[in-house]
């Protein structure tokens, strides 16, 4: 989304080496497992609801609100509409939380499952942002985009890093195509240390960004969730559309 561990084992010796014990793993420190319905979680999400500056800086076509009918936590599963209505001069509306000021986190393992919708123009993602953002401005306080999709271009997910000398259109990142994307949830995944940044889906490692005291990545960052629709990256929307849902199934930080 433009601006708009495993564990090491450790193996100690128990009675004169007869038998080997394993050093725990990463521990989980955060979670929304959206197992309660009704409204997100109010001490973990806060909403940012418009239509941003110059469409959240993307041409964006939405209008995010905090309605029910654009977000609600429903059947085990967080569920972000975005519909096909004329609200606050926009054509369309969806929704877009984040945990800024109420939890952020440096390194570890962020998990996000979930399903994405078919419907042409159709841009979920789940991503963050440098704490900073609000002094030091974008691309300088780093974004890492743990996964995007587009209804225009079904299957194909991106996973992808932008920063100082690499942001918007010359980001650093990369595609792999998960054909089942649209019908079956998938686990996307960022492993984030001092070194590198590795970027999943499921167990399948498809990029690495090596990380350095030169970038950004070094500092707390906060979660973002959202479905935008068109802009810049989400192309032209289906005349025909009328509604489509995002729907993530949890999101776990591990460190």
């Amino acid at each position: 989304m433009l601006f708009c561990c495993i564990g090491i084992t450790a193996c100690s010796s128990l009675n004169q080496g007869s038998s080997r014990q394993k050093a725990p793993g990463p521990k989980l420190v955060f979670s929304d497992e959206f197992n309660t319905n009704g409204a997100p979680d109010s001490s973990k999400w806060k909403y940012e609801t418009g239509n941003g500056e110059d469409g959240w800086g993307n041409k964006e076509l939405q209008y995010y609100t905090n309605r029910p009918q654009n977000v609600i936590v429903q059947d085990g599963v967080l569920k972000i509409t975005a519909l096909k209505e004329n609200y606050m001069g926009s054509a369309y509306t969806s929704a877009r939380l984040l945990t800024r000021g109420k939890y952020s986190f440096k390194y570890g393992r962020i998990e996000v499952r979930a399903k994405f919708p078919a419907a042409v123009g159709t841009w979920p993602a789940a991503w963050m942002l440098g704490d900073n953002i609000g002094t030091a401005g974008w691309p300088d306080c780093g974004e890492t985009d743990i996964v995007e999709h587009l209804g225009r271009d079904l299957g194909k997910i991106y996973g992808t890093l932008h920063y100082p000398g690499h942001s918007g259109g010359n980001a650093d990142g990369k595609t792999i195509m998960i054909p089942d994307a649209m019908s079956v949830f998938h686990t996307y995944t960022v492993d984030w240390s001092a070194d590198a940044l590795k970027i999943y889906v499921d167990d399948r490692l498809y990029h690495t960004v090596v990380n350095t005291a030169a970038l950004p990545f070094n500092q707390p960052f906060f979660i973002i969730l959202n479905m935008a629709m068109g802009g810049n990256f989400g192309g032209a929307v289906d005349p025909a559309f009328s509604r489509a849902t995002y729907q993530i199934d949890y999101v776990r930080v591990y460190q």
